[in-house]
């Protein structure tokens, strides 16, 4: 009974809170409608406004695949590592260090991003492929690291303890006889990871890669300090070099300025509700991957 109530609890705060952001943001929806979902504009002055929230359901989006195809492949070869192939003695030195970057403040991460990795990041990444790749529109624009490159990376090194951890307890949780059976038959140590550790372990690890996802479109204080918080059309993630904001950074930039007779309010209260709509979705088509496309039940292949 305790239980059922628990579990009832969380159901009920989920929905509770999906409730006070759709009243609160009901005024700015029934002014704006379908734009305030479609819109680019976004001007809070009185008399002037208009809100749309496009370029920052976009910048999200943006930051936050740039940090899952940079985080996952180094999370992965980091457990991969641990696991399979690292000697007892680094092992859980090395364990202790990764998961020690998740104890790590964001604002901190902000702080190195704005006044290390910036600079690095401009240097050795961004003036590069701009001089090569510059007629891409990818890579269009004058390299100065506070844009979406750099909140993308930053995210990705927020994530990989998340990733790494979670995938180091998979891999760890599949039975020695896969292994064992895997070797007998002469298959490689890379065979048997690529071929039977990580198909038998795929949906801890995607579960794992759904974690970091869920980290890097919710993440607030990191990201507005490196993304270049540009407004309205200007924020619509069309280059890499480009500033952005996220949704996230978007609030954290302007709810306490807001003006509370005004429908700026509600506006970012509507851009929490496109917030939490976003994440509830990752984690439904996550369940439908996992049940269904995987079609893995228990953590092993059918």
């Amino acid at each position: 009974m305790l239980t059922a109530v628990l579990a009832a609890s969380a159901a009920l705060i989920l929905l509770i809170t999906g409730y006070t952001l759709f009243t609160g943001s009901l005024p700015v929806l029934q002014r704006f409608g379908l734009y305030f979902f479609t819109g680019a504009q976004w001007n809070p002055v009185v008399g002037r406004e208009i809100f749309g929230a496009l370029p920052y359901v976009l910048g999200t989006l943006v930051t936050s695949a740039i940090a899952l195809l940079i985080g996952v492949p180094l999370s992965l070869g980091i457990a991969i590592f641990l696991v399979e192939m690292a000697p007892k003695a680094i092992r859980v030195p090395i364990s202790y260090l990764v998961e020690l970057l998740a104890a790590v403040p964001s604002v901190i991460y902000g702080l190195w991003g704005l006044f290390v990795f910036r600079f690095f990041i401009v240097d050795y990444v961004e003036t590069p492929l701009s001089a090569y790749l510059g007629w891409l529109p990818l890579f269009s624009g004058t390299p100065f690291g506070l844009d979406v490159l750099s909140a993308g990376i930053i995210l990705a090194i927020m994530i990989i303890p998340t990733v790494s951890s979670v995938s180091r307890e998979v891999i760890q949780a599949v039975p020695n006889s896969i292994r064992e059976g895997a070797y007998s038959i002469v298959a490689t140590k890379w065979e048997v990871i690529r071929n039977w550790v990580l198909s038998y372990g795929r949906s801890g690890i995607f579960g794992a890669v759904i974690l970091g996802l869920g980290r890097a479109v919710g993440e607030t204080m990191a990201v507005t300090m490196v993304i270049g918080n540009t407004v309205g059309p200007a924020a619509i993630p069309t280059s890499l070099f480009k500033g952005s904001q996220t949704m996230s950074s978007l609030i954290a930039n302007g709810f306490l300025e807001a003006t509370p007779a005004s429908l700026e309010l509600p506006a970012y209260i509507g851009v929490g509700l496109i917030l939490l709509l976003l994440g509830l979705s990752i984690n439904v088509m996550a369940q439908v991957m996992v049940t269904r496309v995987l079609k893995v039940a228990g953590g092993a292949v059918e």
